[in-house]
């Protein structure tokens, strides 16, 4: 039987190097993203997964792996957004925003292996596009609590939509890694 755990952490160390990679190159400009801006580029990037899983021709060599990876990190970046406000200029050093990526991605991490014990592991009988789906869903959701200003009257809050997206993302990525 596969290690969710340590598969999770192969996919979040692909997804942790390419955003230190990022930050060594462009620094901390996403601190300067609102989060309906983070999530609109979730969106995007969802958006593209669903065309490439519904179309026969891609026009662009790019597949869905790095679009989940893309959807991970801008969930992590909002995350950090959430916590710390946005700024005007960046303001984080790679390794302040390494420590923060990492903090974010232990709490989601936990929350998985929370609802992976009470779900029974139910992700790995769940398709890749049905994952995608959960995803969009979650944007949906997150844009309506946008739009009503954060407030919600019995439902999560935005956080823990990220968090489930990133985990959607991950679950995907795995899936996808099995498939080859």
């Amino acid at each position: 039987m596969p290690d969710t755990s340590k598969q999770y952490d192969t996919v979040v160390n692909t997804c942790k190097s390419l955003f230190i990679k990022k930050m060594s190159d462009y620094g901390s400009a996403w601190r300067i993203l609102r989060l309906p801006s983070l999530t609109d580029q979730i969106f995007i990037k969802a958006q593209r997964i669903r065309g490439l899983q519904q179309n026969d021709v891609r026009k662009v060599d790019e597949g869905e792996v790095s679009e989940f990876i893309g959807i991970i990190n801008y969930s992590v970046m909002a995350l950090i957004q959430l916590e710390l406000g946005v700024v005007e200029q960046p303001d984080l050093s790679t390794e302040e925003a390494t420590e923060l990526y990492e903090k974010h991605i232990l709490v989601t991490k936990t929350l998985m292996e929370n609802k992976n014990h009470d779900y029974g592991e139910a992700w790995r009988d769940m398709r890749v596009s049905s994952l995608t789906d959960l995803i969009l869903q979650k944007l949906l959701r997150v844009k309506q609590i946008e739009d009503n200003k954060g407030k919600t009257l019995v439902s999560e809050g935005i956080d823990a939509n990220y968090q489930d997206m990133i985990n959607y993302a991950i679950f995907a990525m795995i899936h996808l890694g099995e498939d080859h």
